[in-house]
């Protein structure tokens, strides 16, 4: 896929955390166009307050080559105040900090650069909120 043509599908989810909720209570982020509790495609679009709560997390040490000037760094999937659960790279946070049910809030950073032309790709990370 073409990398503008991924970028505008992202937008929503990526820069202004839009996500999606279905009659059944189930809420989406990124996108999904299927109700998995009730097969329903309809839903509504709804804005993340952009706070929520860690579920699990592990630090990592050996990353993919786009992130390797990061290791180590921590992942924490995380459960939204809405009720969606996103995988999110942490910030601005020190691992003595993590812990499962420690809160959090999105914050925008640089996600990483994009191939030979150094693309650069920003979206939400995480941090602990004290």
């Amino acid at each position: 896929m073409a990398i503008s043509q991924r970028y505008t599908r992202e937008i929503p989810h990526r820069y202004r955390l839009e996500a999606q909720k279905f009659p059944s209570g189930f809420v989406s982020l990124p996108r999904r166009y299927v109700d998995p509790i009730s097969g329903s495609r309809e839903f509504e679009k709804i804005r993340l307050s952009g706070k929520g709560t860690i579920l699990s997390y592990t630090i990592i040490y050996v990353s993919a080559d786009q992130f390797k000037l990061l290791t180590p760094y921590a992942v924490a999937v995380i459960e939204t105040d809405e009720g969606a659960r996103v995988t999110a790279m942490m910030t601005d946070t020190n691992f003595e900090d993590l812990k499962i049910g420690a809160r959090v809030e999105f914050v925008f950073r640089k996600i990483m650069e994009e191939g030979a032309s150094g693309i650069i790709n920003y979206g939400y990370k995480a941090k602990i909120i004290k």
